[in-house]
């Protein structure tokens, strides 16, 4: 069995299953900010609730960046651009704007709920961009086993 290739299929798995949660995501949040949110809305102090539409776009923003890059990755594995220029900076995972807790801790619990998924979201396209050019971990076990084989 190439490892090469069951890596690069399970991959373009996790990056269609990443696509498909992102776009729910979206679609989640469009629907909530578009009508469930009023509610909620309405029972805020003004400022609180300038701070909800920022914190509206924070969520926009971390997955528009998660969206932008998944279609590059899923234009590479479909070979409609070269893998090389998926390594251009302007293609990169671009950095989220930060939620802090103090403020994720004023918000309804709808966007809380939004603001905590869209940040799960990112980190999770953000391991798989980090995996892409640092070295796997080492495994302890593959370590005892290299071990146990100059022992004999």
């Amino acid at each position: 069995m190439d490892v090469r290739a069951t890596a690069s299929d399970a991959r373009r798995r996790l990056i269609d299953s990443l696509y498909v949660e992102a776009m729910l995501l979206a679609d989640e949040a469009r629907a909530y900010f578009n009508d469930d949110s009023q509610g909620d809305r309405a029972a805020l102090d003004p400022m609180t609730r300038v701070v909800l539409s920022c914190e509206s776009l924070k969520i926009t923003t971390r997955l528009m960046h998660v969206i932008a890059w998944l279609l590059t990755q899923k234009a590479v594995d479909a070979g409609e651009i070269a893998a090389e220029l998926a390594d251009d900076p302007l293609r990169a995972l671009a950095t989220a704007p930060v939620t802090e807790d103090d403020v994720l801790a004023t918000m309804p619990a709808g966007t809380s709920a939004l603001i905590r998924g869209s940040i799960d979201l990112y980190r999770r396209a953000e391991r798989i961009e980090r995996s892409r050019s640092d070295p796997p971990a080492a495994s302890p076990a593959r370590a005892m086993f290299e071990r146990l084989a100059m022992q004999l």
